[in-house]
């Protein structure tokens, strides 16, 4: 995470990476999963914040972060660049380590989306969510249905009804589904990540992850149906012009569906309210949850 600081400089921290990836892409507990991680990735001798998105052994594309963070606890322009080449992608020649795995040479690498047999999946990563032209508009536009955003955003009182309200909004004007993660517990430095995972679909909360928690892993579900989606979409006549103006995204075509024949026998899942902390809980519960991780971390 963030808390690799200046040893993002250092050719181990990439190195390292690379090894925590093939070892992911070799693990039976991904099998039959699209996984989405997060990984620091040299392109062209330039130093990138990526996400590397894969299936069963295979990597099925790179998405660099295209918006940085760097304003108050944020220094990413110090360690990363942002790819600035809109809905273009390049080929990624991948190292010899992650060959050897995944029997490929090269991999796409850039802003582009996957396009399922059954649906269409985009990517945003974190700060893009923040920012006034936030990806995720022009790729809901592009026939864009599921959205994935991981996050490494720090607490500060009352941020998560921040976040819930991005969401929210994003996809009732949009339609479409959010899953949000984010980074949980401390980093190694002076901030503490509060997690607030959520599952989101046309303006509305299905499924609520904890805030301050000292488990490592926490898993979100929610059964969710594609047609609500574009029945969403369907009526509203705004959107659609402005759907029907929208330059395409490059489409990654994975031979893979998300859903199933057995899936037409299980409910959906019903909308939640989301459970707010109060002010003096968060101040109660950040610090604690810090120091406790901190401590455990640190081996003290």
């Amino acid at each position: 995470g963030y808390g690799c600081w200046d040893h993002y400089y250092e050719s181990d921290t990439l190195l390292h990476s690379l090894q925590v990836l093939a070892a992911l892409l070799e693990s039976p507990v991904t099998r039959d999963i699209i996984c989405d991680v997060g990984m620091p990735v040299m392109h062209k001798n330039v130093r990138y914040n990526c996400r590397v998105i894969f299936l069963n052994g295979k990597i099925l594309l790179i998405r660099p972060k295209m918006a940085l963070a760097n304003e108050g606890n944020y220094r990413e322009l110090r360690w990363f660049t942002p790819w600035s080449r809109s809905r273009q992608t390049e080929e990624y020649f991948l190292p010899r380590m992650i060959q050897d795995v995944t029997q490929q040479e090269t991999v796409p690498f850039g802003d582009a989306v996957l396009a399922t047999r059954d649906t269409c999946i985009g990517s945003e990563i974190c700060e893009e969510l923040w920012t006034p032209r936030s990806p995720h508009v022009d790729m809901g536009l592009d026939g864009v249905e599921i959205f994935t955003n991981a996050s490494g955003s720090h607490h500060v009182l009352r941020k998560a009804h921040t976040r819930v309200d991005l969401v929210t909004t994003a996809t009732a004007k949009n339609g479409g589904i959010y899953l949000l993660a984010n980074q949980k517990g401390c980093d190694g430095d002076r901030l503490y990540y509060d997690g607030c995972a959520l599952i989101a679909m046309n303006g509305c909360i299905f499924a609520q992850g904890s805030q301050f928690s000292l488990d490592d892993v926490e898993v979100l579900v929610a059964t969710l149906d594609l047609e609500d989606v574009r029945s969403h979409r369907a009526e509203i006549s705004s959107r659609n012009l402005a759907a029907s103006k929208v330059s395409p995204y490059p489409r990654v075509k994975v031979d893979f569906a998300l859903s199933c024949r057995e899936d037409l026998l299980e409910p959906p899942s019903e909308p939640i309210e989301w459970t707010y902390h109060s002010p003096e809980e968060e101040i109660s519960l950040g610090p604690a949850c810090w120091l406790w991780d901190f401590l455990r971390r640190s081996g003290q």
